[in-house]
């Protein structure tokens, strides 16, 4: 009896162990084959009759996210939407927030464990830091400001003006969120910045 059940133990732990290695790794490569559809989205010529900064229809690309700071490779294509599907893809931009460059809050949601976790790393984002959008129309830069540790409940962090869900906004930010600790959900790491430059891109 304590043979069969010490068997049984151990072929479970096994498949759990498994099963961790298929979320952690076996994952990213469906998020990399989604991003190359993602990617060519962008690369696409932007049609004529295409309004910029437009509303952007749910899973298409809104704009290619860099951060010098994580790597010259780092590259992932922004998908609209925040539902568990569109975050298997990459970082979902939250729709009803700001597009690229607009005046309020441009809010990213990413993974930080599987799915690739695209933003794994931005716990090492340092206030002046670049964080770069680009979209059809125009290339963005923001600058790191700050980060905080919040609650799943405290939403007022992506408010148009974060942390002052009142306030009516005047300029042009960007919030990543990811969860916090990595393998938990039981708080959300934010990163904040403001921003600087923006290139507009020749039709």
């Amino acid at each position: 009896m304590l043979r069969a059940v010490g068997e049984s133990s151990i072929t479970a732990g096994l498949i759990i162990l498994l099963f961790c290695a298929y979320l952690l790794w076996g994952t990213g490569g469906y998020t990399e084959d989604q991003q190359l559809l993602l990617q060519r989205q962008l690369t696409e010529e932007r049609p004529a009759e295409t309004p910029r900064l437009g509303r952007i229809q749910l899973g298409t690309a809104v704009a290619m996210l860099r951060i010098p700071r994580l790597g010259r490779d780092y590259r992932y294509a922004v998908i609209e939407g925040v539902s568990t599907e569109d975050l298997k893809k990459g970082p979902g931009h939250y729709p009803g927030s700001a597009q690229p460059g607009q005046i309020g809050n441009f809010v990213i949601s990413g993974h930080r464990t599987t799915y690739a976790a695209p933003f794994k790393r931005i716990g090492e984002l340092r206030r002046g830091d670049e964080i770069i959008a680009d979209a059809r129309d125009a290339r963005y830069t923001y600058r790191v400001t700050k980060q905080e540790i919040v609650r799943p409940d405290e939403v007022e962090v992506i408010a148009p003006v974060p942390g002052k869900p009142d306030a009516r906004p005047s300029r042009a930010v960007i919030t990543l969120t990811t969860c916090h600790p990595e393998y938990s959900a039981a708080q959300r790491l934010i990163v904040h910045g403001v921003l600087k430059r923006l290139e507009l891109r020749k039709d």
